[in-house]
């Protein structure tokens, strides 16, 4: 994500200068040594490191240390922000630190190595383990006869290490084309301060890639993800028998909320690196607005790492509740015990049994926990194209005696009498 030095092909071995000051004549072929949007980018950096670093962290704990929290949702969640705490961490000082800095490069072959490698790897994983809970919020309603088979801890733990396994083959090519470049003086002297991380291998190589990997890894994961959610949708409103109310539009706003995010923010980064791809003949004024460009996309880059954990999960009921414990330790039997949605709220409940028309109300989810087993759901449709709420698989945590999901099941909350404080 550094901004790319503005050189020609043919700058690696200076023209026939004597005897050039070298500050000078780097900065001729190499562009100014510090970037002119440092201050700006880097107070909205740090704005977007504190938030990211500190939700993603909390996204992690709470799942880490909360065993009931585990679920596969929360499993690709976990992954999500392990992904984008590495961007954060890693990738977002090294971006600061060439923007005041451009050349020399400090970290050596190895450092660029790492710093191409990195950008790779979480920018590919990112967006499989969002494709990845797309599909699965996709089998719990519109298939959750399945979710038995599918929607379990394992299962979850084997589709996440398969995409950071793709990630990490798929970051290779990128970063064998990168390396330490220097500049040359006619003596063929090489001139250690003019270091930079960049482009080594022939061009071509590098468009190919960067073309290839644009349309695996936006291109066909936004048009499954974008089908994905229209049968979402679609199933929710062929539900129309049911008093869904305000809870459907919700589900479906927050999917479209989702789908517009995920867009926006890959949206610059992949139009930043398809340009650099595909202009071959730069001009002074074509450089000038690439670099509000890949400043632009490196902004909204970072975003999509900061805001997630308040897009998947503060949104949650559940997660707020342990974010409040682990920040507020020696409240947290009250608060367990007071402000726990599934205790605290009467849960009105529809059930919906199979080859019955007929559906069932219940004002209690304990009530849940005493009707027969056979064709019960325990899936709660509460957010569940978004992963927010209580869907569980096999055993419900509430009702351990209830059956794996069988049927579409739909929740809404209403406020508990005893439980409303004056």
């Amino acid at each position: 994500m550094s901004i790319p030095i503005w050189k020609s092909e043919t700058s690696v071995i200076c023209p026939n200068w004597r005897h050039p000051p070298t500050v000078e004549l780097l900065f001729k072929i190499l562009g100014p040594k510090r970037s002119s949007f440092f201050l700006p980018i880097s107070l909205i950096y740090l704005v977007i490191f504190v938030t990211g670093v500190s939700g993603n962290l909390l996204t992690c704990a709470v799942i880490g240390k909360h065993k009931k929290m585990r679920t596969p949702t929360n499993l690709y969640l976990f992954s999500l922000a392990v992904s984008d705490l590495l961007v954060l961490l890693f990738g977002m000082p090294l971006e600061i630190y060439e923007m005041w800095q451009n050349y020399p490069f400090p970290f050596g072959e190895g450092g660029c190595y790492f710093k191409t490698f990195l950008f790779e790897t979480v920018c590919f994983a990112s967006v499989l383990n969002v494709t990845a809970l797309s599909v699965e919020r996709y089998i719990a309603v519109v298939h959750p006869l399945k979710t038995k088979y599918v929607m379990t801890n394992t299962h979850a733990r084997k589709v996440i290490s398969m995409v950071w396994i793709i990630a990490l083959i798929c970051a290779i090519p990128n970063t064998s084309l990168h390396g330490i470049y220097y500049v040359y003086l006619p003596s063929f002297k090489k001139i250690e301060d003019s270091a930079t991380c960049s482009l080594l291998k022939p061009r071509w190589i590098y468009n190919l890639v960067i073309q290839v990997t644009t349309v695996f890894f936006y291109f066909i994961p936004m048009t499954i993800i974008s089908v994905l959610y229209l049968m979402i949708s679609c199933r929710l409103n062929r539900e129309r028998k049911f008093p869904v109310g305000k809870l459907g539009k919700n589900c479906s706003s927050k999917t479209s909320v989702l789908w517009w995010f995920f867009a926006i923010c890959w949206a610059p980064f992949h139009i930043d690196r398809l340009l650099w791809s595909f202009i071959t003949s730069w001009t002074d004024f074509m450089h000038a607005v690439f670099q509000y460009v890949h400043v632009l996309s490196g902004v909204f880059f970072y975003l999509s790492s900061a805001v997630n954990p308040i897009i998947y999960n503060l949104l949650s009921t559940r997660f707020r509740e342990r974010f409040k414990e682990l920040m507020c330790r020696k409240n947290n039997a009250s608060t367990s015990h007071n402000s726990s949605p599934a205790f605290s709220r009467i849960l009105k409940i529809h059930l919906i049994f199979p080859g019955r028309s007929s559906q069932v109300s219940l004002n209690q989810m304990g009530s849940v926990c005493n009707l027969p087993s056979s064709g019960l759901s325990t899936d709660v449709l509460w957010g569940l194209s978004l992963g927010f709420g209580w869907a569980t698989q096999g055993q419900s945590e509430y009702c351990p005696e209830a059956t794996p999901a069988l049927s579409l099941l739909y929740a809404s909350e209403e406020p508990s009498p005893q439980s409303e404080v004056p």
